[in-house]
């Protein structure tokens, strides 16, 4: 996360063009990206540490069922409490032990938001491989660091490996999930028999996860790279930018003025000073790529 934020002052005044459904839509900043990147990692750790703390509520003491049979009334307490000074951790007595017994549920919500992270992990790598594509017929709007060789057959390609490999690992963290939310509910009456096969896939998903935290960041976001005049390139050749124009031209305007855009290869400031919609300082002003990057209507 703390690689994120670097990259998001490193790039903050780097103007690029925005895309929703992978068509071009109106500018961000590349600085406004990576920030969005690191805010919702930030957030998912937060929430994997919240849901971590529902192991600290455990069953010691209900023996086979739940019920305690064949420990001392006061065993259950003293235990946890000396397991919590061993641990350091704050461990608390389920309040039934019954339930507790029985109930997967800690593992569900852990396994969960280990997925959701993964999730979001694999969606930000999905954007480094796009922004990184080309570099002739592609984006080619960000450099990643070169991690192999290049391709077997074709010299000086340079394959997005790393992101390639975390993708991998989400795709195995969401399939862990499915095993350990099928393995809670498959368990019977006063106990679920299939612990072991979720405590392995748990374990597993922590460990992949944080393996492939530690590739993207160690091997590819430390050292991305932008390229501005790409970036500024996409930004000017954008029909997108019309969206600026709708306050001041109006909605069906500003449409007819993207088709026009579209169909005749010409920028919209061509088209606005072309058909005098606008003075020159007025398609300066709205069309400048810095003032949509913001609220911007008085």
């Amino acid at each position: 996360c703390i690689t994120l934020k670097y990259k998001s002052d490193q790039f903050y005044d780097v103007i690029k063009l925005g895309r929703t459904q992978l068509q071009d839509a109106v500018p961000v900043t590349m600085g406004q990206t990576f920030h969005a990147y690191y805010t919702t990692l930030k957030e998912e750790g937060q929430r994997i540490q919240r849901e971590a703390a529902l192991f600290y509520e455990i069953n010691l003491g209900g023996t086979a069922v739940g019920t305690g049979i064949n420990t001392h009334k006061k065993y259950a307490a003293l235990a946890i409490d000396h397991l919590a000074q061993l641990s350091e951790k704050p461990m608390v007595m389920a309040a039934d032990l019954i339930e507790a017994t029985s109930d997967m549920g800690a593992f569900v919500a852990f396994s969960s938001s280990l997925k959701r992270t993964a999730t979001k992990l694999s969606r930000i790598c999905n954007d480094l491989r796009l922004m990184s594509s080309g570099p002739r017929g592609g984006f080619n709007e960000i450099n990643l660091p070169a991690r192999q060789p290049g391709s077997s057959i074709m010299p000086g390609k340079v394959n997005p490996v790393i992101p390639e490999a975390v993708n991998q690992i989400a795709f195995q963290i969401i399939g862990n999930d499915v095993t350990v939310t099928m393995a809670a509910e498959a368990g019977q009456l006063e106990l679920n028999v299939m612990e072991p096969v979720i405590t392995y896939n748990v374990l597993e998903s922590t460990r992949l996860l944080t393996s492939g935290v530690d590739l993207l960041e160690r091997l590819c976001v430390r050292d991305i790279t932008v390229n501005e005049g790409q970036c500024r390139h996409w930004v000017e050749q954008s029909i997108g930018v019309v969206t600026a124009l709708n306050n001041r031209l109006g909605y069906q305007a500003t449409s007819q003025l993207a088709t026009q855009a579209l169909e005749s290869g010409k920028s919209v400031r061509a088209l606005v000073l072309e058909q005098q919609l606008l003075s020159g300082a007025e398609a300066e002003s709205l069309l400048d790529p810095k003032g949509m990057i913001r609220p911007n209507v008085l």
